[in-house]
């Protein structure tokens, strides 16, 4: 986490520790030089690649190699947000939903209609009403929708009370993330909160192919308060994942 994975030293060290999982990077490092010549922007390289992850397994898609897993982490988003403030009668924006690996909870819990999911993958959506059907959660009246950036334009004013983001800004290059800053407190209400997850590192930012990226808290703090969010770092997240974890509050 701390170390930057593109440095030539780590990956030769990385490659002998784990000589099993050199063939499968070379697979990732063409697909991700395919797609980078076949997108034109980094929304759309990404929606390939979750198309590709996608057609392999729904779950893994989502960083879930296991189903056990994947009921894993889904519970710790749950407990975690109902442990720092989500009651049932929020009304809730997930970025970057999945196929609801947490969603499927948060459906359960709010009050009928207050979850709404975004997703730049239309795919992987798919997968989650897969995951609705599974549940019995369609009497919820939860929203799917996939997007095409972070401007959520269609979305009204001052209409959430907590947006949640787990995993997007760990896929995310710099302009993408300053995007949903800009944009995502119109759509908030005052006093409202938004927790993301983020690779953090305390050396150089960085970047692994165009699929995961380091960034310092620093940097992401900065560029929220420039956007008027009052910024915390949740040192209690860290111990329980890998990623760490920043709390924005519209004011």
């Amino acid at each position: 986490m701390k170390r930057s994975r593109s440095s030539l030293v780590h990956q030769v060290t990385y490659a002998i520790k784990n000589p099993r999982k050199i063939l499968p990077h070379l697979r990732r490092l063409a697909r991700d030089t395919w797609f980078r010549l076949h997108t034109r922007d980094h929304v759309s390289y990404y929606r390939a690649v979750m198309r590709s992850d996608t057609a392999r397994d729904p779950e893994g898609a989502v960083g879930s190699h296991t189903h056990k897993r994947w009921l894993q982490l889904g519970r710790l988003q749950f407990d975690y947000l109902v442990e720092h403030g989500l009651k049932p009668e929020c009304r809730m924006l997930e970025i970057g939903c999945g196929n609801l690996r947490a969603g499927h909870l948060f459906i359960d819990y709010l009050h009928t209609g207050n979850y709404y999911g975004v997703d730049i993958s239309p795919d992987i959506l798919m997968a989650a009403q897969d995951t609705l059907v599974r549940h019995g959660l369609g009497e919820k009246l939860p929203y799917l929708t996939p997007v095409r950036d972070m401007r959520f334009a269609f979305l009204p004013n001052e209409h959430f009370d907590v947006v949640h983001a787990h995993s997007v800004f760990s896929h995310s290059p710099i302009e993408v993330i300053e995007e949903c800053f800009a944009h995502v407190g119109r759509v908030m209400k005052p006093g409202a909160w938004f927790d993301f997850t983020f690779d953090r590192t305390e050396g150089k930012e960085h970047q692994v192919l165009r699929e995961d990226f380091y960034y310092r808290a620093e940097t992401l703090i900065a560029l929220a308060e420039k956007y008027g969010f009052r910024a915390t770092f949740m040192d209690d997240w860290e111990p329980l994942h890998k990623q760490s974890k920043i709390r924005l509050v519209k004011p």
